[in-house]
């Protein structure tokens, strides 16, 4: 087996069981001064989304969770624009600071348009290297739409003249289509996408550089189609909160400047762009074909037999993202493209305490381990990809490093998610369960 690859075992409860191969090459041993960023992220001023959602309150997290370079997100919106200016510093490089955190000005944008006698809807994520150019993009996108109605707008124009605007405005831009297989807006999307990058971005393909893969698909998935080789493969959050920052993320070895970051991610340099940080892609809510009204989730090859429809109701399903991928791959599963950038999975600390004491994510009980351990052993991202093995299973309390281990070697089970529910980690077996309250003695 190819070292980084995970063996996915499909058992009959519909819970994949998965096992990565032990000659993980892709990640043990590498040693190089790197820095975590995470592009893509809402403000407050975006529907659906926390009021936290500002640079104090993204700085803040940034550093307990241990991300160095944090995209602003919603930077067409005038209220967060004004906000950015008066609160970021520039560092001259193309990126901006506030209290040693440093921020890339970035927003999503949705463009709504037809094409072959159906409506389309593709969310792309813009990035860019001064307010200036920021400004002059938002002065040419207000003829689109109300950039004031929401952080993430939406633009009565086609991908292809997105990049042509953009890139118009200023040919240091960087453009990349959002989420790509999720079934609502993006660029594969089962419901409003298309079958290949070409027939949304025509001619302007050459300039889309890189693919962000959203919580429901994976750089492997993403490696079984041949005609996305020449991308690069990106992973972030898409928060809408400042807890969920960092759940997936980019790994970089490059100077923390502007240019020296887009022409990692244009040349698909593997010495300089490292690797990503991925949820298990079974984690994300629509990565199976589903219908939540009957909690009824199913693999694509039963999706199939029963003609895309719900075997309970007989309502169309909404299909996911492993569908998709099914439909246009040209390669098998576990295909590893020559010079491809690795990726990690992980699972977020606050789940791994959670499932270790028998408490909710949410909880007072969790959170004030997770505050804890940060606070001891020092951000989520060193303790998760890092911290020796020995110290996990010698300092940590009860049965939290164990699941750290575990989660970094992917010795876990996911119930999928669909049609809008996440998928389920499992890390432990029911049995050998220990007292909660000797789990939590340790920081009390």
């Amino acid at each position: 087996m190819s070292s980084g690859h995970f063996l996915f075992e499909f058992s009959q409860n519909m819970t994949y069981v998965i096992r990565e191969s032990p000659a993980n090459g892709f990640f043990r041993g590498i040693e190089m001064p790197r820095f975590i960023a995470d592009f893509h992220i809402h403000s407050k001023y975006s529907r659906a989304t926390s009021k936290e959602m500002d640079v104090e309150h993204l700085s803040r997290f940034a550093k307990t969770k241990g991300i160095d370079l944090m995209g602003t997100g919603d930077f067409t919106h005038p209220s967060y624009l004004a906000e950015l200016k008066g609160k970021l510093v520039p560092e001259g490089n193309g990126l901006f600071t506030y209290q040693d955190t440093h921020f890339i000005l970035t927003s999503e944008v949705s463009t709504d348009f037809y094409s072959k006698g159906k409506g389309r809807r593709i969310h792309n994520v813009i990035f860019a290297p001064s307010f200036q150019t920021v400004e002059r993009i938002n002065t040419q996108l207000q003829g689109y739409g109300r950039l004031a109605s929401d952080g993430r707008p939406d633009l009565r124009l086609d991908g292809r003249d997105l990049v042509r605007l953009v890139l118009n405005t200023d040919p240091d831009c960087l453009i990349i289509p959002a989420h790509v297989w999720t079934p609502w807006f993006s660029l594969f999307g089962a419901n409003s996408g298309f079958d290949s990058v070409e027939e949304c971005y025509g001619e302007q393909t050459a300039n889309i550089y890189a693919l962000e893969t959203g919580l429901s698909s994976d750089p492997p998935m993403n490696w079984r189609l041949s005609s996305l080789d020449r991308f690069a493969l990106v992973s972030n959050s898409d928060a809408h909160s400042p807890s969920k920052i960092g759940r997936e993320a980019n790994v970089f070895n490059t100077d923390m400047d502007y240019n020296s970051i887009v022409s990692a991610i244009k040349n698909r340099d593997n010495g300089k762009f490292l690797h990503t940080v991925e949820f298990f892609p079974q984690e994300g809510k629509y990565h199976f074909d589903g219908h939540r009204k009957c909690n009824i989730y199913l693999a694509p090859r039963e999706t199939m037999s029963n003609n895309n429809l719900c075997p309970k109701c007989g309502q169309k399903l909404t299909i996911g993202v492993m569908h998709r991928v099914e439909e246009l791959a040209d390669r098998p599963e576990g295909y590893i493209p020559p010079g491809a950038i690795p990726c990690k999975h992980l699972v977020p600390l606050m789940e791994i305490i959670a499932e270790s004491i028998g408490k909710g994510v949410d909880t007072v009980s969790v959170k004030s381990m997770y505050e804890s351990l940060v606070q001891r052993f020092g951000p989520e991202f060193h303790i998760l990809l890092d911290l020796p093995e020995e110290q996990l299973r010698r300092e940590f309390p009860g049965r939290v490093g164990q699941g750290v281990i575990k989660a970094r070697w992917g010795d876990l089970s996911i119930r999928p998610g669909y049609d809008g529910v996440f998928g389920l980690v499992k890390i432990f077996d029911e049995d050998g369960q220990k007292d909660q309250a000797d789990q939590l003695s340790l920081f009390s």
